[in-house]
């Protein structure tokens, strides 16, 4: 098998692994905990979207802030884990002859 062969077939690949990705970042899943009293919506792509807390476990008038407040610190944690992600791999393939548009 030649490299040309080998390059295009890890494009195919790539190509296919994007469009997976693409798919599941429009998707939405919920994690329950505490019988259904916290639930957390959050999209493939890891974005937290929602969170609901059952009223039984606090004031009202604090539910909705702290709600927002749970999704902001979450978003702000797997921005800065994807931030370093991307350091990490660039440092790791830093050198590499890659073609154009290869992604790890």
């Amino acid at each position: 098998m030649d490299i040309k062969t080998l390059m295009k077939q890890a494009q195919e690949v790539q190509k296919k692994m994007q469009k997976i990705q693409d798919d599941l970042a429009l998707k939405e899943f919920e994690g329950v905990s505490g019988a259904g009293m916290v639930k957390v919506f959050i999209t493939g792509a890891g974005v937290a979207k929602k969170i609901m807390i059952d009223n039984a476990l606090m004031k009202q008038e604090e539910k909705e802030v702290l709600e927002d407040l749970i999704i902001a610190a979450f978003n702000d944690a797997k921005n800065k884990m994807d931030e370093g992600s991307a350091s990490s791999i660039k440092a790791a393939t830093s050198g590499m002859p890659l073609p154009p548009g290869f992604k790890l």
